[in-house]
């Protein structure tokens, strides 16, 4: 019996992650390096290592890319800010799954970043607990992010459910043996989602399989 529905944030929640593959472009591009939305999927969204391994190859120090990675935070941060980020249809489908399930948000942003997306989303108070980037050591796919939400949640895998946009995201559930719904957005709708347990069009389509 699902007692839990741990939540990704960007992509599931809030449509962000556009935003962040424009701020990421857009820094790496001052130094002549160009980041394609293929390339930045396949380095953010399906694996871990971010656009920074196109400056590392290009040669870049650790320091540099790390002045570049906070250009590219302020900027992100920038977007946050002057954008409407709550994707249609999530704040009905939480307040609803909020009366019959526990919920929690597993996140591999900044807590900063997190913070500043829902300020005025109006939904946090729908969930009983956010774990942020800060709250982990090891960043999805590895399962460690996931594992932190069953010990937070104080439920075992069984009784828990997470809900995900990438592929990065369903493996890191299933590396942590917790059962997983896909939602793609316009950037995953093409990833490999096989071992996702279904495969949803929109947020709203999980009050008919939950």
């Amino acid at each position: 019996m699902i007692k839990y529905i741990f939540f990704d944030n960007d992509g599931v929640l809030v449509d962000t992650e556009k935003y962040f593959f424009k701020a990421t472009h857009e820094i790496l591009l001052k130094q002549g390096i160009a980041l394609t939305k293929e390339k930045f999927i396949e380095l953010t969204l399906v694996g871990n290592e971010g656009g920074w391994r196109l400056a590392r190859e290009k040669g870049f120090s650790e320091l540099q890319i790390n002045e570049m990675r906070e250009e590219r935070n302020e900027l992100y941060a920038g977007y946050l800010a002057e954008n409407s980020l709550l994707i249609k249809g999530v704040k009905n489908t939480i307040s609803i799954l909020s009366n019959k399930y526990n919920l929690g948000i597993v996140t591999s942003s900044k807590r900063s970043h997190f913070d500043l997306i829902h300020k005025n989303t109006g939904i946090l108070h729908y969930f009983n607990f956010a774990l942020a980037r800060e709250d982990y050591a090891k960043s999805k796919p590895s399962p460690e992010p996931y594992l932190k939400a069953l010990e937070t949640a104080g439920c075992k895998k069984e009784e828990c459910i997470v809900v995900e946009d990438s592929e990065r995201g369903v493996n890191a559930a299933a590396a942590a043996g917790i059962k997983c719904i896909a939602i793609p957005d316009s950037l995953t709708v093409t990833s490999d989602f096989s071992k996702a347990e279904t495969v949803l069009n929109n947020v709203e389509q999980l009050l008919a399989v939950l």
